[in-house]
């Protein structure tokens, strides 16, 4: 990753994005009209039911719209699985990323969309519904912000720049939590600004449109990075694992960067 697009197919990759773009926007409205106040819930229950409903109300907007377009892809909407996936084409899915701010009434949530063929995205799509901006990238041929091209940024100096994670799952193992709040100290003393928040989604986005100079997460989700991952590539920016290997869907941790920084954010989180 980055890659060349392999046309064994007469598909033409250009509307395709276009359309998927299309899907994800249709699903945003959808959600956009559930958005308005916060509502409490009692129970865990709850609280899990309102996701599911959210997620419901976006599927059943995307589902179809992206089976049509790709009817061989298989399908992946559980946004908290990871690892790798069996070869061939699938569509994973974050029908509603950030899910939890939209229940409590936070403009950060967005539909994301990304065509993986044998473990490498692809194309993607994402919609932040509520600024109207659009997000999509197809592999070696650039990333863009409603048809305006992005570039990462040009920072060279990691206590000049911006850094960004994302928080550890609910019920995440313990190992995992300690490490997210080391790397949070040692980036308080390394870099500029330190911003923590999901989704790590929306991060990456704003990798890839130069507005943050890094961001890093331990363990994480195939919906929760394969976006990104490819926004920030095809933006001229550099993936690894927090120790400066190859990111793989199997690697238990993330980082993409500006490329003047990455290797100063790897010594910074492998002390």
């Amino acid at each position: 990753m980055p890659q060349t697009l392999r046309t064994t197919d007469s598909t033409n990759y250009t509307d395709l994005v276009s359309e998927t773009a299309d899907a994800v926007r249709a699903a945003g409205a959808a959600l956009r009209e559930r958005f308005g106040d916060v509502v409490r819930h009692s129970s865990r229950d709850e609280l899990m039911h309102a996701l599911a409903d959210n997620d419901d109300t976006a599927l059943a907007v995307l589902r179809p719209r992206l089976t049509r377009l790709r009817p061989n892809a298989g399908w992946v909407e559980e946004e908290l699985d990871g690892g790798a996936l069996p070869p061939g084409e699938w569509w994973v899915v974050d029908p509603a990323e950030g899910n939890i701010n939209h229940l409590h009434g936070l403009p950060e949530w967005a539909v994301t969309a990304t065509l993986v063929r044998d473990n490498r995205p692809v194309l993607t799509a994402v919609h932040l519904p509520l600024t109207g901006e659009t997000y999509t990238a197809l592999t070696g041929a650039g990333a863009h912000l409603d048809g305006r091209r992005l570039h990462v940024s040009p920072a060279t100096d990691l206590s000049l720049s911006v850094v960004a994670t994302s928080q550890a799952r609910p019920d995440e193992d313990g190992t995992v939590v300690r490490r997210v709040g080391s790397s949070i100290t040692a980036m308080l003393f390394d870099a500029l600004v330190v911003r923590t928040a999901v989704p790590a989604t929306l991060h990456l986005l704003n990798v890839a449109a130069g507005r943050i100079d890094a961001f890093w997460q331990f363990s994480g989700a195939r919906a929760d990075l394969l976006p990104g991952a490819l926004l920030v590539t095809e933006a001229g920016g550099q993936l690894s694992d927090a120790q400066g290997h190859p990111w793989t869907p199997h690697s238990d941790s993330f980082l993409a960067a500006a490329p003047g920084v990455h290797a100063a954010a790897v010594a910074t989180l492998s002390r």
